[in-house]
């Protein structure tokens, strides 16, 4: 059944907006934003909306099919594009512009790809909520001319979690995520390793019932983060999840006391 939306005055503004772009590739991460924006364009262009996903060391095995998956069910056409990171000047050394320097390159070959396939626009799913974090990403958005048509109208993350849920994306509720590499601390090198220990740490950590959570990586430490409700769970297995990040190649493995903050390693770039 189609999703009314004409008695939301932003949801009508993005149908307009979509419609006046006729065709969009949108760019598809599988979190619960980009999953709305591309339900929701496809259900106004239909065929003239579809999605693009890079596949890379920087998204997990799980996100990856889960982008596959919905595309599938929601019978959304899906290109894949491959790319690695760790080729990009500069990007392994992990300076405090690394978001710029993955962006820029990574939304470079989207709109390449997005222009062979005859989708000259690009959109991305930012709400206005980014505005207020660091995201040194966002200006390579704008340099390339990727539109984030949420975060112009003004739509925020409270009202995105809502909108999947009239549309009974099961996504709605979907944790935060982001790249594997923004759990390295910056200024230390990015290798692949690194990403596969990060990568299985937090799969072995989800494994045990826990939901929202990052192991961020201080040279040899695991800092664990985990909502604080899920503290109790990490205390019961600690034995279990000590030797099992030992053995995937930490020496030491910590937990943070104040728990899950979404890109707490930009704490010392902003006090700087």
């Amino acid at each position: 059944m189609p999703f009314n939306f004409e008695n939301d005055s932003k949801l009508s503004a993005l149908a307009e907006y979509l419609k006046n772009r006729q065709k969009v590739a949108v760019a598809f991460s599988g979190g619960v934003d980009s999953a709305f924006l591309l339900k929701f364009a496809s259900q106004i262009l239909g065929k003239n909306a579809m999605a693009l996903n890079v596949s890379s060391v920087l998204q997990t095995k799980t996100e990856l099919a889960e982008v596959q998956n919905f595309c599938r069910q929601h019978q959304i056409a899906l290109q894949t594009v491959q790319f690695d990171p760790l080729q990009i000047p500069g990007f392994c050394q992990n300076p405090a512009n690394r978001c710029y320097l993955c962006k820029k390159a990574i939304f470079t070959r989207i709109k390449q790809q997005a222009q062979a396939l005859g989708f000259c626009c690009v959109i991305d799913g930012s709400n206005a909520d980014d505005a207020g974090d660091f995201r040194p990403g966002m200006q390579a958005l704008k340099e390339l001319e990727i539109e984030s048509p949420m975060k112009m109208l003004g739509i925020t993350k409270a009202e995105v979690r809502q909108f999947a849920k009239s549309l009974n994306l099961e996504q709605w509720n979907k944790a935060a995520s982001a790249c594997l590499a923004s759990r390295i601390n910056y200024g230390e090198e990015i290798t692949s390793k690194k990403l596969y220990i990060i990568e299985e740490s937090e799969q072995f950590l989800r494994s045990l019932g826990v939901g929202q959570c990052r192991v961020r990586m201080h040279q040899n430490i695991a800092r664990i983060e985990v909502l604080q409700e899920q503290m109790p769970l990490i205390f019961e297995n600690k034995a279990l999840i000590d030797q099992t990040l030992k053995n995937l190649g930490f020496s030491f493995v910590t937990l943070d006391l104040f728990g899950f903050k979404s890109g707490s390693l930009n704490k010392n770039l902003l006090q700087n």
